[in-house]
């Protein structure tokens, strides 16, 4: 601790300090509140849309309203609260900690990339008062060219909030190789940080993909010139083609760090050596390299060769070796383990089950033949979010509540976060598996009415969305709670053997008063 109990809480004081400051944890919290109010918000527009769907015929929103909540709340979510989340916030508050680094390699960098943020979701809000946005969050083309002028000013916002997501890649990578502590050689390097160094390189290579499409989109609406309007002479699969190079290795940026998130948590509540580190380490490494050729299995249905249609099916399916491998060495650390089932172990747990749902439900869309009938349907829907929600969000929670005492030098209450643990996992199931019944029955997505035929599947899907919301909510109640008036953490509560744990709690401004040196591998349990 520094002198005086001084940490990097209450090492400087007032609200400009904060908006001003370049030390990396003080920006993982600035995170947490900007993260936080966005979940909350697309979780609000997820929980409306879900009430809309509570009967066939109308209920109170209008068509062109539920296409508006629908796109905002897609929007919200994969680009203000997943692809930031876990990088964002606990990457950046426990990267340089579990290196022995006292910062990242360019705190300015790191603080603008908040503001990247900041600004380009006001930019993509402001949509909410020119009428709205009903494109969907992929923006497709060419409604997206003939939409409302919404849509220049989501997709600009997107461009800007793309700027965040290529720093922290470029800050990351230089962190890394460069601020290393003495002793700490790349297979030291614990499993959350390879993550996020695969992570990283696929922030920086396909993020300007993404950049490039938004603003070619842009100068084809301000100025009128044919890119992908074919009543301009453009082509609007090749929007396809350049959103999908992105957002298929997107769907890694959101789902890589949160592997890393359980490979620390397995390891820590099992109280065992992770199980075949070096595999878990490259599988992240060999899913970035893959995630750049598999981005024509979106495209089944859209007129690409059969030939390109079955060289997508064949790689997109190589994708599950390095993801198995990294479940079957979770499960073996866990086996004749003594698990302490504790939140973050729970969460971890609810991780495993529902990615493993999400992974084995994308070989099937990853057929060829099976994917024309499941394509645009809720199966597809249910996937994404067992993959997204049941994988991405649920390993960051696991991160959070695993990191939450060292960040605030609190504790939390251990039976509500296990309550939040179950009621979310439960309300997860309840609101997906019906969407999955319905996808392989046909039951299109994006539509506000539908047959009643379907009613029972989304009254269960409704009911379920709303126990998922109440959990999420208390989760995030008792870490705002705690934060001020928990019971005050010791240094390292869980028994985990990784670096960060070593730092005071909550750590000082410099994170460490000497540079450590690092002699052992990590998660070396006796």
């Amino acid at each position: 601790m520094g002198a005086h109990g001084e940490n990097y809480i209450n090492c400087e004081k007032g609200i400009w300090s904060w908006l001003t400051t370049i030390d990396h944890k003080r920006i993982a919290l600035l995170y947490f509140i900007t993260i936080m109010l966005f979940f909350l918000m697309g979780g609000l527009f997820a929980i409306l849309l879900r009430l809309e769907l509570l009967t066939p015929e109308t209920l109170f929103m209008s068509s062109d309203v539920y296409n508006r909540a629908m796109t905002l709340h897609g929007s919200i979510m994969v680009f203000m609260v997943i692809v930031p989340g876990v990088p964002a916030l606990l990457g950046n508050f426990c990267l340089p900690l579990m290196i022995g680094a006292k910062d990242v390699a360019f705190p300015k960098l790191n603080l603008a990339r908040w503001y990247c943020l900041i600004i380009g979701a006001f930019i993509a809000i402001l949509s909410l008062f020119w009428g709205g946005v009903d494109t969907g969050w992929t923006f497709y083309t060419p409604y997206s060219a003939k939409s409302s002028d919404a849509v220049t000013l989501v997709v600009l916002g997107a461009f800007v909030m793309g700027f965040s997501s290529v720093l922290t890649g470029v800050n990351f990578i230089v962190t890394i190789h460069k601020l290393r502590a003495p002793g700490m050689t790349m297979m030291r390097l614990p499993l959350f940080v390879w993550s996020l160094y695969s992570t990283a390189i696929i922030q920086v290579i396909a993020t300007p993909v993404l950049g490039i499409t938004l603003l070619l989109l842009i100068v084809e609406r301000t100025f009128n010139i044919g890119i992908f309007d074919a009543s301009l002479g453009g082509d609007p699969v090749l929007f396809q083609h350049f959103f999908w190079f992105y957002s298929h290795p997107a769907v890694y940026i959101m789902i890589l760090p949160a592997m890393g998130i359980i490979s620390e948590v397995v390891s820590t509540f099992s109280q065992k050596t992770i199980f075949g580190y070096k595999a878990i380490a490259y599988s992240s490494m060999a899913i970035a390299a893959v995630s750049f050729v598999v981005w024509g299995h979106h495209m089944f249905v859209s007129g690409q060769s059969d030939v390109a249609g079955v060289l997508f099916s064949v790689i997109t399916v190589l994708v599950g070796v390095p993801t198995a491998i990294k479940l079957f060495n979770w499960v073996a650390t866990m086996y004749k383990a003594r698990v302490k089932l504790d939140t973050p172990m729970l969460y971890a747990i609810n991780f495993i089950a529902l990615f493993t749902i999400g992974g084995l439900t994308g070989l099937f869309l990853a057929a060829f033949n099976v994917d024309v009938h499941l394509h645009d349907t809720y199966f597809v829907v249910a996937h994404f979010h067992y993959t997204m929600l049941g994988g991405a969000l649920m390993g960051f929670f696991a991160g959070l509540f695993f990191w939450f005492p060292k960040m605030s030098g609190r504790m939390y209450d251990e039976f509500l976060g296990r309550v939040t643990a179950i009621m979310t996992f439960v309300g997860f199931n309840l609101t997906f598996i019906p969407q999955f019944i319905m996808g392989s029955q046909g039951m299109p997505r994006r539509y506000h009415t539908y047959d009643g035929v379907f009613s029972p599947y989304h009254i269960a899907s409704t009911v379920g969305s709303w126990l998922v919301a109440a959990g999420f909510i208390l989760a995030i109640y008792i870490l705002a709670r705690s934060f001020f008036k928990g019971e005050k953490a010791p240094k390292d509560p869980w028994g985990a053997t990784t670096l960060e744990w070593t730092a005071d709690t909550p750590p000082i401004h410099e994170n460490f008063l000497e540079i450590p040196e690092v002699t052992g591998r990590p998660y070396e349990y006796r």
